[in-house]
């Protein structure tokens, strides 16, 4: 074979490569299902609704969206089977509008959820979040605790805002998505004793951050954070049928445990082995979920699994 040939073969070879990767990356971060926008006080969300059933509502991670974070790992077909499946994309994330001014985040995001529902003309509903989904619903369950039949923070527990080292790493992480930069999974951010996050989860999130999210949104939401502060008196005072499920490496794993030690009745399954980015990829994960939801959070268990 001669040098020009093999040179052609190689450039051909890496362009495949390109592409391929590129078809993956678009599939997995950004290809969408088809769906509706509502009007949320002047923000356009959009979400997807499908199935029938009792209403649940899914909301995603920071920095993703519905569909990477809830269809991806096959978590809206399944549940769609007995329920009407809901997914908002949040504000600031994937096809729902993306405003710069903190006002338009925090407590607002809480209430999109809510406005969802009106909209859908849905008087309660389970809601379940991931990761930053999560600290929204245990939010959404101290603030509107009518609006809920069960709430399921997943990958995501509780802190006492004083000892808060994510709360005090917020408006760095925040600067940093304003000059352009990625930044590392704000999980890693709550507290340095505990595990850290694995190196292609690190990666992940600084790569979407960096270049397929809009960064002075997520910073904008980022300078927000104190604003979904729930309290210990909050905490405590919440009476939902409630699951959380989180990875035993998780390093969001610590506030599980405080929820344990607050909420009465929580029902707690820890994944042995999984991590903060791969909880949701176990069957644990799913089968947990959905029995707590097909038995509308009664009979509580406090599960290792």
């Amino acid at each position: 074979m001669s040098m020009k040939k093999f040179v052609l073969i190689f450039a051909a070879s890496i362009a495949l490569v390109v592409v391929l990767a590129g078809g993956l990356a678009y599939y997995i971060f950004l290809a969408r299902a088809s769906g509706e926008f509502f009007d949320s006080d002047g923000v356009r969300i959009f979400y997807t609704d499908q199935g029938a059933g009792e209403p649940v509502i899914l909301i995603h991670g920071f920095a993703v969206q519905g569909d990477f974070n809830w269809r991806r790992p096959g978590v809206i077909d399944r549940l769609a089977r007995r329920f009407r499946v809901i997914v908002p994309d949040l504000r600031g994330h994937g096809r729902s509008d993306k405003p710069h001014d903190p006002e338009q985040y925090g407590r607002e995001m809480v209430e999109d959820v809510v406005r969802l529902m009106d909209h859908l003309g849905i008087e309660k509903a389970h809601v379940a979040g991931y990761s930053l989904g999560g600290f929204l619903t245990l939010k959404l369950a101290a603030m509107h605790p009518d609006r809920l039949i069960t709430a399921s923070p997943l990958g995501a527990g509780w802190e006492r805002p004083e000892e808060s080292a994510f709360l005090s790493r917020a408006p760095d992480l925040a600067r940093m998505l304003e000059e352009g930069r990625g930044i590392k999974p704000p999980s890693g951010d709550f507290g340095a004793d505990r595990e850290r996050t694995g190196l292609i989860h690190t990666w992940t999130i600084k790569l979407v951050t960096r270049y397929l999210n809009d960064g002075k949104a997520l910073a904008a939401m980022l300078r927000a954070a104190q604003d979904l502060v729930v309290s210990a008196d909050e905490i405590r005072g919440i009476v939902l049928p409630m699951l959380s499920i989180v990875g035993s490496r998780d390093p969001l794993k610590v506030g599980v445990d405080n929820l344990r030690e607050h909420i009465r009745g929580i029902e707690v399954v820890v994944i042995d082995g999984a991590t903060h980015m791969n909880a949701m990829m176990r069957d644990q994960f799913i089968e947990a979920l959905e029995g707590f939801l097909a038995r509308g959070g009664t009979a509580p268990i406090d599960v290792d699994t």
